[in-house]
C-alpha cells in the first residue's frame, strides 16, 4: 500500500540533501510551494508526470520514492 509519509519523507530528504528550497521544487513542478509542503508531510500525493519529474529531478527510481525499494539508484536516462 502507498505510504504518503514515507513518500514525502524521502522528499524531504532528497531536497534537503541537495540544498534546495521548497520554492524551487514548486517551481520544477508548477505548483505551490504549500503543495510541495503537503507532500513533504504526507498530506497529499502528486500526479504521474510530476512524480516522473521529481524522479528524474533527484536521479532515484521510483520504486524507491513508492517505498518499494530503499535502493535510491535511478536507472532511467534524461529526455532533452
Amino acid at each position: 500500500m502507498f505510504d504518503k509519509k514515507l513518500f514525502g519523507a524521502r522528499l524531504l530528504e532528497l531536497r534537503e540533501q541537495k540544498d534546495f528550497s521548497q520554492k524551487a521544487v514548486a517551481d520544477l513542478l508548477g505548483v505551490t510551494r504549500t503543495q510541495v509542503s503537503d507532500i513533504e508531510n504526507g498530506k497529499s500525493g502528486t500526479n504521474l508526470d510530476r512524480f516522473y519529474q521529481l524522479c528524474e529531478f533527484y536521479q532515484v527510481s521510483a520504486d524507491y520514492l513508492l517505498g518499494i525499494t530503499d535502493d535510491p539508484t535511478w536507472r532511467g536516462e534524461t529526455s532533452n
